[in-house]
């Protein structure tokens, strides 16, 4: 098997006392201030007050990150359980989407109690996330924590037992690239209104197919139900969402533009 194209590499943890800084960390935080920024941006040039972002935000970050933890104990690894002190320490172990649901759940209550709708800011979100979920990729990728199967591809990482795919590069890949997208069509004033299904459509589809490339021979591996991982079926739910929101909106469009 040839060699891969991206070397090993581990990055040095920063130590302050107690804390240890590390990679995934600055980048995530990095990832989730550039997707308020770029929310709140986008929500200007809509028109909408950018207030209700950061304030939703906040719920959902801490929503989300409570939410991944449970998820991972929950889905992915139930034998951590063993120890109930685990639930307490949520930094151990954060599912994406998870924390993805918890977030949006979170959110959404946030709005509803504010009286707010949620599907106004659905572009500036969709438009906020694709990107800063990037970047919080590009942390994962950075401590190798997704590894995939052995391979001979040209992206892959030559971690210590041979070449494998790294899910954290290839999300981050396709993250941006969406996030790319979603902003040439806004910038256009194509899809007003559907790129949060957009984005729940084209990210639901490629989770679930790069989620087959998840290592299974590691001691560590990511638990298995009927032969999916919890990430797909939300993945599912995500594709069944995205085609639901194109479909309504695209048949609203068409009713408001039917002769009366």
């Amino acid at each position: 098997m040839p060699l891969a194209v991206i070397p090993w590499f581990e990055l040095p943890h920063v130590n302050l006392g107690p804390l240890s800084i590390q990679s995934f960390g600055v980048l995530s935080a990095l990832g989730i201030l550039l997707a308020v920024v770029l929310a709140q941006r986008a929500a200007r040039r809509q028109g909408l007050d950018p207030q209700p972002i950061v304030d939703s935000s906040v719920v959902a970050v801490v929503a989300g990150v409570l939410g991944g933890h449970l998820a991972h104990l929950a889905f992915y690894h139930p034998e951590e359980l063993a120890d109930p002190w685990s639930i307490l320490r949520f930094w151990e172990g954060l599912s994406s989407m998870g924390g993805l649901l918890a977030g949006v759940l979170a959110a959404a209550l946030w709005f509803r109690r504010r009286r707010l709708r949620l599907a106004d800011y659905g572009d500036a979100y969709a438009l906020g996330v694709a990107p800063g979920w990037g970047v919080a990729r590009v942390g994962c990728f950075t401590v190798h924590d997704h590894p995939g199967v052995l391979t001979s591809f040209p992206l892959a990482v030559q971690f210590p037992d041979g070449p494998r795919h790294d899910l954290g590069l290839y999300e981050a890949i396709v993250l941006l690239a969406i996030g790319a997208l979603l902003w040439t069509l806004f910038r256009r004033g194509a899809l007003r209104g559907r790129l949060l299904p957009l984005l729940a459509l084209l990210y639901g589809v490629a989770r679930f197919l790069l989620d087959f490339l998840r290592a299974r021979d590691l001691p560590y591996h990511d638990a298995r139900h009927l032969g999916l991982t919890f990430a797909q079926y939300v993945a599912i739910g995500l594709v069944a969402y995205g085609i639901a929101g194109l479909a309504r909106s695209r048949a609203g469009r068409f009713a408001a533009e039917a002769p009366r």
